[in-house]
């Protein structure tokens, strides 16, 4: 379905209006810089990110296959923007959701999800660990607690970390809806890595077409893992990602063109740019993206073109000292 189809269409319900998100040219933030950027604006999703096309994609292929019954629970663990989609897309198909989250991350979130009709547990964080911070060890506890809840509620687990459906959301649909917008006519991709499932589903769906398209993984300086195998200081601010977590399964068979770090300071200077410059609101992980592009711009993609993803709404952070309160 295109864009102007959706518009002119009747939609079932708020699953249908998952994707076909706008791509958009951030041509004042690249004024004066030798380059372009698109951004693909996943904060507009009905759950405000682009993880509500992960939570279609594997409850849909779980239908599909029988691994997921009718009514039967679902459970997931999520920093907040996994479990709104999944909230969405379960209430709609008639499925309980229990979201399993790291009370590290923004309340906004748990909010949201309990708002949407899903069951919410929050998991302690790991002693010295800081609220706002959430770490491969927090992720671990909540990891250790969703599997009990699985065996207890005789849940499906959506398991994105796992799932091959993550990357098909993106490699079947996200990849080539920015392919269509631009006819191809981009040099490089960039992606904060949570799961890995953006990162991998946009290189298979890019590399497809056009071996010669670029990929960079995006990690926090101190949580560099995939680029160094270390980790100087897994407790970052960048929510929703960089959890020190050197084997994703979902990144094996591909081979990124380079890695690219950035700060926390570097990635909430750049969200806020999106903001007051673009008119995008959107959170840290997007923020990320950006700063990453523009060093690329900056260097070995020079005088080119770079797709980035603004995964998540900024309206999930209100609390957190991403948005200045005066």
């Amino acid at each position: 379905m295109t864009d102007a189809d959706r518009g002119r269409t009747l939609l079932p319900s708020a699953v249908e209006a998952i994707g076909n998100t706008p791509l958009v040219e951030l041509s004042r933030i690249t004024a004066g810089v030798d380059g372009r950027i698109f951004a693909k604006l996943d904060y507009l999703n009905p759950g405000f990110s682009k993880k509500d096309r992960i939570a279609r994609e594997i409850i849909a292929e779980a239908l599909a296959s029988g691994d997921l019954q009718p009514g039967q629970p679902v459970v997931e663990l999520t920093s907040g923007n996994t479990g709104t989609g999944a909230a969405i897309v379960c209430a709609v198909l008639g499925h309980p959701f229990i979201a399993v989250m790291s009370n590290g991350n923004s309340p906004e979130r748990a909010r949201m999800m309990r708002a949407l009709g899903a069951e919410v547990e929050l998991v302690e964080q790991v002693p010295g660990s800081v609220v706002g911070q959430v770490s491969g060890d927090d992720l671990a506890l909540v990891e250790a607690r969703t599997a009990e809840l699985a065996t207890e509620r005789g849940a499906f687990r959506i398991d994105q970390f796992n799932r091959l459906g993550n990357l098909r959301a993106h490699e079947l649909r996200t990849g080539p809806e920015i392919w269509a917008a631009t006819g191809g006519r981009f040099s490089a991709f960039v992606d904060f890595v949570g799961s890995g499932g953006t990162f991998a589903g946009l290189w298979r769906a890019f590399k497809s077409r056009d071996p010669g398209v670029r990929g960079y993984v995006v990690e926090p300086a101190s949580a560099a893992v995939l680029a160094s195998g270390t980790a100087s200081e897994p407790n970052h601010r960048i929510q929703g990602g960089g959890y020190s977590m050197p084997d994703l399964s979902l990144l094996d068979a591909i081979e990124p063109d380079g890695f690219l770090s950035v700060t926390d300071e570097e990635a909430i200077g750049a969200a806020r740019r999106l903001a007051a410059e673009e008119g995008i609101f959107a959170g840290f992980s997007s923020g990320a993206n950006l700063a990453a592009a523009l060093k690329l711009l900056d260097g070995p993609e020079r005088g080119g073109t770079v797709v980035i993803m603004i995964c998540d709404s900024g309206l999930k952070y209100l609390s957190t000292d991403l948005w200045p309160s005066s």
